[in-house]
């Protein structure tokens, strides 16, 4: 993956990811952080980027077609 979108995701993407409401998955999301051995965290985390990094590219390609409000 180009360092410019690893570079997004810290800067921009994660940030967006960590401030969005959290309330529907609030439990699921801590057991899974809190739950996890050391070496499934880091993958955890690394699954994380790659799909908020891919879910950003995503909208960008579709959000295109989408009319302004």
């Amino acid at each position: 993956m180009p360092d410019f979108m690893k570079w997004l995701y810290a800067n921009y993407i994660g940030p967006q990811v960590k401030t969005a409401s959290q309330e529907d998955y609030e439990m699921h999301l801590s057991l899974l952080e809190n739950c996890l051995e050391p070496d499934l965290a880091v993958s955890y985390k690394k699954t994380q980027e790659f799909t908020a990094i891919h879910a950003f590219l995503l909208g960008l390609r579709t959000g295109r077609g989408l009319p302004r409000e």
